[in-house]
């Protein structure tokens, strides 16, 4: 949304023949009052800056770099208790940004959350058990629905079933996943956009000792309008040993990141396969990594925004119990697995940005559903699929308190 532009205000003068007939002739005589009230507004303004706030924008003065880092199966009351687990998470980056205490994953499992997070497709019978098989998407009808979404159920979705990368590409922005482990043992899978056959069971979910990627923490490889072009999926879904090169300038940090940790370092496993202790643990010391990394460099420092997310809460906990649509998702009535999924748990998100107050927090209701249409709203795109809905809001002034430092002077 482009910021709003103050209109100034013009003094008209009277014309000779309009003079009130009825003033003295020594008021008819022009004077000075709309140059003095002209003068008294700029002094006004010089003195108590007036600030309107207007959602962050690409390019000057706005946000046009976006990191996501996806974490697993943790619950907001586990990771933001007073005696946190992850005090790198829930104390010191919450420090340094904003804190989204209620923010929610919208179903069970893994895969379902991944794929709403870029496409706004809810989950289906099959991406909610993590599509064990990996089997193409079946329409029940043609084409999308009025809100966007594919209705059947399957995996791998159609071509005009379009993703965020999509859009980036669309409008020469630049995009990037970034997957931990993918191509560590090369018998297992490729280096770049790792997948099994279309119509194979799949075998690229459980850790092993040699390569923890899981390919269900990586939803750009369920698109056929990501994976059919093989140079292009090539090129955009990578190994995370590629992101340190990528963060040395602006110019060859892509606009929108990705980053998958392996199955130990987002905490999923616990223990890991190879002897780690896996959980918050490990989860913790993956962003102490990387974390600072993203931080330090020349497109964060710029105009970045930094979200360190949960797919969802592990266990059927009394929050586990809220849907992910009616109002952005939060309270409310379950719907039927494949229109809008069961609910995934609040998992609460934090966000750095230099367009963000340290320590602020926000108690407004927010879901993966809603950062999609933040990223749409950032980069001016389409909203899609569920991200269309009035019921869903990106996120607001609650959040980007410091948005365009609109106080600041010259």
């Amino acid at each position: 949304m482009k910021d709003k532009q103050s209109t100034g205000m013009t003094a008209g003068v009277l014309a000779r023949d309009e003079t009130p007939r009825s003033l003295p002739p020594s008021e008819n005589r022009p004077t000075n009052l709309p140059r003095l009230l002209t003068g008294l507004l700029a002094l006004i303004g010089m003195l108590v800056p007036v600030c309107s706030w207007s959602a962050p924008r690409v390019g000057t003065h706005g946000i046009r770099h976006v990191f996501v880092i996806v974490l697993e199966n943790k619950s907001y009351a586990d990771t933001f208790k007073a005696d946190t687990p992850a005090p790198f998470l829930a104390k010191t980056l919450t420090g340094q940004g904003a804190l989204l205490a209620d923010y929610y994953a919208i179903g069970h499992n893994s895969l379902g959350n991944y794929i709403a997070m870029i496409s706004g497709q809810p989950p289906n019978e099959d991406t909610q058990e993590d599509c064990p098989v990996f089997n193409e998407f079946v329409s029940i009808e043609e084409g999308l629905d009025s809100l966007g979404r594919a209705v059947g159920r399957g995996c791998v979705y159609p071509a005009y079933v379009k993703t965020l990368g999509d859009q980036l590409q669309r409008v020469h922005l630049t995009w990037r996943g970034y997957m931990e482990d993918m191509g560590d043992d090369p018998a297992r899978e490729r280096a770049a956009c790792a997948h099994s056959a279309i119509g194979s069971p799949e075998t690229l979910l459980e850790a092993t000792v040699r390569d923890q990627y899981a390919v269900k923490h990586n939803p750009f490889v369920y698109f056929h309008s990501i994976i059919d072009d093989q140079a292009s999926c090539d090129g955009h879904v990578v190994a995370l040993r590629k992101l340190p090169d990528d963060l040395k300038s602006t110019t060859t940090t892509p606009n929108f990141a990705f980053i998958t940790p392996n199955l130990c370092n987002d905490g999923h496993d616990s223990p890991c396969v190879d002897g780690q202790r896996g959980g918050f643990s490990s989860a913790d010391s993956f962003l102490q990594t990387w974390v600072p990394l993203i931080l330090k460099s020349p497109a964060f420092r710029e105009d970045g925004l930094l979200v360190v997310t949960f797919d969802e809460a592990e266990g059927d906990s009394a929050e586990d119990s809220l849907a992910c649509c009616g109002e952005v998702g939060m309270p409310g009535a379950k719907l039927p697995p494949g229109m809008n999924g069961p609910g995934g748990g609040r998992v609460g998100a934090v966000l750095l940005s230099p367009f963000i107050k340290p320590g602020t927090v926000s108690s407004r209701p927010y879901n993966h559903y809603s950062l999609l249409r933040t990223v749409e709203d950032v980069f001016h795109l389409p909203h899609l699929a569920l991200a269309t809905g009035m019921e869903v809001r990106s996120f607001g002034k609650d959040v980007f308190i410091a948005a365009a430092k609109c106080c600041e002077r010259p």
